[in-house]
């Protein structure tokens, strides 16, 4: 091989090689539409194909639409994946709108399976000719308990293994992102205020976010120990980008053993729980303020009432006498005439 072709074919990988993932909210909700209808409230998981474009390694998931697919709990080397479905699905698609084109496919997971391996490599014969950058693959996370961001990108790629040089393909993790365009942001936000309860305070809403958020630490804190006790056992090779990923947080984490930092925290703590106290009483005080207000005017009103009930009353009596005097003067007067 000479040394122009070694020189195309790394530069040729480096066109093909995949940077970031930018999935769309209407891949989501297809997503969570597709799982709903098939695989909800069993352990099975769905599959789909993501359509879009690939611009410098960014690749942009603008849609998406469901494949049947079947697999065998018990035996993860068998499974259904239509061909024939997938291939006028494409046909159709591209008819629609010629941009859009096959870029990887993805999966209710919630985890990688021996499978997802093979389906890699089936369609990538659905892919276009010319194409540089291979299928990626994502797992969207569908489950209502996950606070954090519900999209897993990966990657293919080749390791060598042992003296005798065998390539084994194995996924990489790669960056993922929610991105939409301008018509997308005002579709979520109608649906959004359809979704959110206005009853709810934005106290609660917040602590909620807060909780959300510090749920999705523990998780992640874990799956780092997990990390960790694999590689101190042998079960995994070291990565020294991750090792260093991990160092670099530890490293901004803040010193707690200083006691005037434990003291301001201690102190701002103190702080927003007096102000929380407060607005409960202040909000408390102004309720039963507005209580008893509304208790007053009701006593008001009703008596207001009973007294114009009394007035009726004495007015209908004044011309019931006025009516029978009146009567009465005029019987009399016909009896003068008479005589």
């Amino acid at each position: 091989m000479t040394e122009e072709t070694k020189t195309d074919s790394l530069a040729t990988a480096a066109i093909g090689d995949i940077k970031s993932l930018t999935v769309h909210p209407l891949v989501l909700l297809s997503a969570a539409d597709h799982y709903n209808r098939v695989a909800r409230g069993t352990r099975k998981r769905v599959v789909g194909v993501l359509l879009g474009t690939v611009s410098r390694g960014v690749v942009d998931a603008t849609n998406s639409f469901a494949v049947p697919f079947e697999e065998d709990n018990k035996n993860p080397n068998v499974f259904y994946l239509d061909h024939n479905y997938l291939e006028n699905m494409l046909h159709m698609f591209r008819k629609v709108n010629a941009k859009e084109r096959l870029v990887g496919f993805y999966s209710t997971g919630p985890s990688i399976r021996p499978n997802d391996l093979r389906i890699h490599s089936m369609l990538t014969r659905f892919l276009p000719k010319g194409n540089i950058t291979p299928p990626v693959f994502c797992i969207i996370d569908v489950r209502s308990e996950n606070k954090s961001i519900p999209t897993t990108a990966y990657k293919m790629t080749e390791e060598m293994e042992g003296e005798v040089g065998q390539v084994k393909k194995n996924f990489a993790h790669v960056p993922s992102v929610i991105g939409a365009s301008e018509p997308e942001e005002v579709g979520v936000e109608h649906l959004l205020r359809d979704i959110n309860d206005p009853t709810i305070s934005t106290i609660t809403s917040l602590i909620n976010a807060k909780l959300g958020g510090l749920s999705s630490l523990s998780s992640k804190l874990l799956e780092m120990k997990m990390y960790l006790e694999q590689v101190a056992s042998g079960q995994l090779k070291p990565n020294q980008e991750i090792i260093g990923n991990m160092q670099s947080i530890l490293n901004l984490l803040p010193n707690l053993n200083v006691e005037e930092v434990v003291r301001s925290l201690l102190v701002k703590t103190n702080d927003m729980h007096m102000v929380i106290y407060l607005s409960s009483l202040i909000r408390s005080v102004i309720a039963l303020h507005d209580l008893v207000n509304n208790k007053i005017r009701y006593n008001e009103q009703m008596e207001l009432g009973l007294e114009g009930d009394v007035e009726k009353t004495a007015a209908a009596v004044v011309g019931k006498k006025e009516k029978d005097a009146t009567g009465e003067e005029k019987k009399e007067e016909d009896v003068e005439a008479k005589k």
